[in-house]
């Protein structure tokens, strides 16, 4: 046990290869990585940042422009950049440190990249315990950048303290495509790309649509930015820590009680391997009367 105290107070003063380690343990769920989560100092204080929206809506650039202006004024800065996962080959597809290369060389920054391990909402349980392991280890503010697979992506919502929605003008008035999913989890609305056509109707319809369904006192903003030329990134990180500073009891507790159902239903389904269903199905699609409820019955 003393050394996992160690491991654990390396971790807490910050030290980033302890982090490293850390996190590969955890992620690969390799031996005593449970004493590692159990065994945790996680500092409640440190604020999540959920970053969220569809492709193309220039999240990791935001993401970057966000990081570096946090950084320089002094913060520490984690980043878990979660990338899709192969259904072929069940490894990650992107390379969110090549996105992020300009953030390797400042001693402020520890950038993380995750596969999703087949969540269609864009995040996996290794992320969550993830996060909680980076909670232990100094930072001042944790970001976490989802895959960009358009409006299930709600599962946000069980990891951040805040959740920022990046949105694009190109929607133009037809605002109201946006589902309740996206609308119930936003507490920012980021409009990238402003400098574009249709971006002052985009955002005027998005205010009234965030009117028509209040979200209790925490009045949502609807901010813009030009995330390219690190345009609107002060007031990003401005109602960021506004959204920190207002009261969320209620909120923490349906955040741990959202983080404990999928750390419930992984474990329930450890001894579910896709590789080898992957096998298994294939061997049974050699029946001719195949079919795959009937065969699901054995689970």
């Amino acid at each position: 046990m003393s050394k996992i105290n160690n491991f654990i107070d390396k971790l807490q003063q910050g030290d980033q290869r302890t982090l490293a380690r850390a996190i590969s343990l955890v992620e690969n769920e390799a031996l005593n990585y449970k004493d590692i989560l159990e065994n945790l100092k996680i500092d409640h204080n440190v604020q999540v940042i959920g970053v969220t929206g569809p492709p193309g809506a220039g999240k990791s650039t935001l993401v970057n422009a966000l990081v570096t202006a946090l950084a320089d004024a002094g913060n520490k800065v984690g980043v878990v950049a979660v990338d899709p996962t192969s259904p072929f080959n069940f490894g990650s597809l992107l390379g969110d440190r090549i996105r992020m290369s300009s953030l390797f060389l400042n001693e402020n920054v520890f950038i993380r990249s995750l596969a999703t391990r087949g969540s269609l909402g864009g995040l996996s349980v290794k992320a969550i315990e993830v996060v909680d392991v980076m909670k232990s280890a100094n930072f001042g503010y944790i970001i976490v950048e989802t895959v960009g697979v358009g409006q299930s992506e709600v599962e946000i919502a069980g990891l951040a303290d805040t959740s920022v929605v990046v949105m694009v003008p190109e929607a133009g008035d037809d605002v109201q495509v946006i589902k309740s999913g996206i609308m119930e989890i936003a507490h920012i609305f980021l409009v990238n790309k402003a400098d574009r056509d249709g971006a002052e109707i985009f955002c005027s319809n998005l205010r009234k649509l965030i009117h028509d369904r209040p979200r209790g006192n925490w009045d949502i903003p609807v901010l813009k930015a030009v995330a390219t030329k690190a345009e609107g990134i002060t007031e990003l990180v401005e109602a960021i820590k506004s959204h920190k500073s207002e009261p969320h009891g209620e909120h923490r507790t349906l955040l741990l009680a959202e983080k404990a159902y999928h750390l419930i239903r992984e474990k329930r389904m450890t001894d579910i391997n896709k590789r080898d269903l992957t096998l298994k199905i294939k061997e049974a699609q050699k029946s001719a009367d195949f079919n795959l409820y009937k065969w699901l019955g054995d689970y």
